[in-house]
């Protein structure tokens, strides 16, 4: 904080300097590999340089992270609503997101920083979290067929379409296990890939092959939603309580499985993380409890601009959270005119549309990916206030779109004229659609690399660690994640629009970032490459 104070004290070549000596304090804390409270630099003993090579396999493990997230954004609330979870009550599910990100985060980064097993600080971590995953995503896949074990109908599912309750519940309670197994697993991955790559080949270096990993398993991931061949390839997946759709995604799941235990074990093998030893880790203070003292001193004690970084952050993710809960759900509701449980087809019409929205996402990552190596040129042209309030100007302009585009394919969800919708999508809104989803990809490169940017160097001159680093930025995501997950739902209910109202709402608070953007955030023109893919509020 002294050198941020220093900074603003000073003018011309003086906060140049001043800047240079917060970005080499910044970089040295990356390079030592900070560890919380450790002694005397912490490690007890260096390793040689990774290789660019090995480097980047052993950052796979993030690949298969996105892998199992991009199938969860496509089909879970879709799923759930199969399970007789109505509409209105689909946002609630998604609590354990923002919960998540909010404890576990924080708790394993500040362990992960003074964990001083043989296999090093971040794997053990890697490794029980993808347990879990493994674990949570079978329980998923199967939660149909549980629930009928448990008690649910026995009538077959292709004639049923009232609720499972049984199997709602197992599903629940495999949706917060994948939660929190998520959040085990993405920040100790994010730490370690720092660790790795500090000293020879830069943090920049290591985010940016973290980034490519995840877009890789997106699009992968996306791919395996969009596929309606599973149940055909492995007909033993269909069963009197799961037939098709639900067959597919448990297709879809199992490849998850696979695919994380093959690159868990990849990164297990070749990350080679050093090993701490005991005497150089600080083991006074408040335990797992001090992490969150640690977070909140650190937001007392930022500087106003840091703190306006926060408050824009948080806005932006209340216009983000209602599309990235309801995107596919919307393409099945609105433009394929089908229901979760309906009859005469109108259940086979929301699974296509299901999977269409999951090509659409499939073109936002593609989207997201490129535009990712402009945004660090943009940000030195244009400054990054600037792109930033463009890109929640953009979201705004994709949010009423789809608005409209909802309300003209439902003939604005009048009862009168439902028996007149077309039985499938017509051809130009569901090439719109398509569309706004591939566009989604460019303001979300923005919000996935800007802030974790800014913040990232802040909490790196706190030097509380790079687990703790994560953690910085939870705060301003989380919330509005939270807010929107228990406001969506009531608001659904009050209005009775389908996904309109809170993609409306989304779309109102995307236009006010962008003035906020332009009011609140300072004007840097220097962003980091290490563009942090963090999938949307993990």
């Amino acid at each position: 904080m002294l050198v941020s104070s220093a900074a603003a004290a000073m003018d011309g070549d003086g906060k140049e300097d001043a800047n240079k000596q917060r970005l080499d304090w910044a970089t040295m804390n990356l390079e030592r590999g900070v560890v919380g409270g450790e002694k005397n630099g912490g490690n007890a003993s260096r390793k040689p340089p990774i290789g660019i090579v090995r480097l980047f396999l052993a950052c796979m493990i993030s690949g298969g992270i996105q892998y199992g997230w991009a199938l969860q954004l496509s089909l879970l609330s879709p799923y759930s609503q199969t399970l007789g979870i109505s509409h209105s009550y689909v946002s609630l599910t998604w609590i354990c997101g923002p919960i998540a990100g909010f404890v576990v985060q924080p708790i394993v980064g500040y362990y992960s920083d003074r964990c001083t097993s043989k296999m090093g600080r971040r794997r053990p971590f890697i490794l029980a979290g993808c347990i879990i995953i493994c674990l949570s995503v079978m329980i998923i896949g199967f939660s149909a067929d549980i629930g009928r074990r448990m008690g649910d109908t026995k009538e077959h599912c292709s004639t049923f379409t009232g609720s499972r309750w049984y199997a709602a519940a197992v599903y629940i309670v495999g949706f917060w296990f994948l939660d929190f197994a998520n959040n085990t697993v993405q920040g100790p991955a994010r730490a370690m890939m720092a660790d790795l790559a500090a000293g020879q080949h830069g943090p920049n270096v290591g985010q940016a092959i973290f980034s490519l990993w995840m877009a890789l398993g997106s699009v992968l991931g996306y791919l395996a939603g969009a596929n309606a061949k599973w149940h055909e390839w492995l007909p033993w997946l269909k069963t009197a309580a799961c037939c098709d759709a639900c067959a597919n995604l448990k297709g879809s799941f199992l490849t998850a499985v696979i695919l994380i235990i093959l690159t868990m074990s990849v990164t297990l093998w070749l990350a080679g993380e050093e090993v701490v030893d005991k005497d150089n880790v600080d083991a006074s203070g408040g335990g797992a409890c001090s992490a969150f003292v640690d977070l909140f001193k650190s937001l007392k004690n930022l500087p106003p601009a840091m703190f306006s970084v926060l408050a824009v952050t948080a806005v932006t993710w209340l216009s983000w959270f209602p599309f990235i809960q309801y995107n596919t759900d919307w393409m099945g509701r609105e433009i394929f005119h089908g229901e979760p449980q309906g009859a005469g087809g109108k259940a086979d019409l929301y699974d296509a549309g299901v999977r269409e929205g999951a090509v659409g996402l499939l073109f936002c990552s593609i989207a997201l990916g490129v535009t990712s190596f402009l945004i660090p040129k943009l940000c030195r042209k244009l400054t990054s206030r600037v792109v930033w309030s463009i890109s929640n100007l953009m979201v705004f302009v994709l949010m009423t779109a789809m608005v409209v585009l909802g309300i003209v394919s439902m003939k604005g969800y009048r009862p009168s004229l439902a028996a007149s919708l077309s039985a499938g999508p017509e051809h130009r809104f569901k090439s719109g659609a398509l569309a706004i989803f591939a566009l989604t990809g460019i303001p979300q490169a923005v919000l996935f690399s800007v802030p974790w940017a800014v913040v990232s160097e802040v909490a790196a001159e706190e030097g509380g660690g790079q687990g703790l680093t994560i953690g910085v930025l939870n705060i301003a995501i989380v919330l509005p994640q939270l807010v929107i997950a228990l406001s969506a739902g009531p608001i659904d209910g009050a209005f009775n629009k389908g996904n309109t109202p809170a993609l409306g709402i989304g779309g109102v608070f995307a236009l006010i970032c962008a003035v906020l953007a332009l009011v609140l955030l300072p004007k840097t023109r220097g962003v980091s490459h290490a563009a942090v893919m963090a999938g949307g509020g993990h």
